[in-house]
């Protein structure tokens, strides 16, 4: 039933009983008592008010026998009534056109966030990841019950959740979620046919988009790489490998899990960029002491250019940050959030 049908129904409800004390009143209550008076021990009983008898019971025995039936049902009913105004004024409140104007709208001003496609069994523990890392992304759910329900179960996890109502396949659903100014997107709808258009959408239009699709199936993951999909993940893939390490290297696992579950930090290995006119390009790692300035611990220097990329794992001190280069680092995200800041120049 659908909010306004519970509304309907409950006013329907509670109009009716109202008209049926009425009645009972004027019948039981003879000609001492006049509709104004009836109608007025009707609303003060039904409502649970309590102010004092109109219509006069004391000497009346089927009178006061259906007075205690009113009290009931009418408690009994204005809860519910109650109850349904209330569920229907927060549905509303969900589904206001101008609170969805508003988020909207600050969908439309940001850039260079990530899109998630689907907030199911996959796709929501992305999303988590991108809060949790401080990452922007807006979210395209097929209904607004779903994205209801995902709040309900994960109470304060999705608070500022910025999302997209309609079909992940469509281009003008992707559009609203800012596609154009996105520079990532993450594709986990259940069905591998729905990730493999989304990605053939996406990839003809923005042939720079990195795209990640979940494929459940290996034959689908072989279609959606060919279709323009930058990479692809296997859930039951993954569930595998963490199987078969969580018997050979538990204690690396359990320091994994301990990154990923800490909730005094965020402890992840990430990247930063340098750019051709950063002010950390061709300096060495000594001079960027990034342990002693954001308390990072650089792994990997990657140079990006070239067609074989060289990857320098623990590099020393004195390794020389060259433009385009990547540095793999790890700590917390909000110190790799002020090294990407600073290595791209920001104030």
């Amino acid at each position: 039933m659908t909010p306004y049908k519970r509304l309907l129904f409950a006013g329907a409800l509670f109009f009716g009983l109202i008209a049926f004390s009425v009645v009972g009143y004027l019948l039981l209550g003879g000609r001492a008592v006049n509709f104004l008076e009836a109608l007025y021990m009707a609303v003060i009983t039904v409502s649970g008010v309590g102010y004092g008898e109109i219509v006069e019971t004391a000497n009346h025995p089927a009178l006061r026998i259906f007075n205690m039936f009113i009290v009931v049902f009418g408690v009994a009913t204005t809860v519910y009534v109650f109850s349904v105004v209330t569920a229907f004024i927060v549905e509303v409140e969900i589904a206001n056109p101008f609170w969805r104007r508003r988020m909207q709208k600050r969908i439309n001003d940001i850039t260079g966030h990530i899109i998630v496609c689907g907030l199911g069994d996959t796709g929501r523990h992305a999303a988590q990841e991108l809060s949790k890392t401080g990452t922007e992304f807006v979210a395209i759910e097929s209904s607004e019950e779903k994205i209801k329900r995902l709040k309900e179960s994960h109470p304060g996890a999705y608070e500022g959740l910025l999302y997209v109502i309609g079909d992940a396949t469509e281009e003008d659903v992707l559009e609203k979620a800012g596609i154009s100014r996105a520079r990532g997107l993450i594709t986990a709808l259940p069905q591998d046919k729905d990730n493999l258009v989304v990605t053939v959408v996406v990839r003809q239009r923005y042939p720079n988009l990195r795209i990640i699709a979940r494929s459940a199936s290996r034959r689908f993951a072989e279609r959606i790489l060919r279709a323009g999909a930058s990479s692809t993940v296997s859930p039951s893939h993954i569930g595998g490998l963490r199987m078969a390490s969580e018997l050979i290297r538990p204690h690396v696992v359990g320091f994994l899990d301990l990154m990923l579950k800490e909730q005094s930090q965020t402890l992840r290995v990430e990247e930063v960029e340098i750019q051709a006119k950063s002010p950390w390009a061709g300096k060495s790692l000594r001079e960027l002491d990034l342990h002693g300035r954001y308390n990072l611990l650089p792994l990997a220097l990657k140079e990006s250019t070239g067609k074989n990329p060289k990857l320098e794992v623990n590099p020393h001190d004195q390794t020389i940050v060259y433009p385009n280069a990547v540095v793999i680092v790890m700590g917390d995200a909000k110190d790799v959030l002020q090294a990407r800041s600073d290595a791209a120049g920001a104030a």
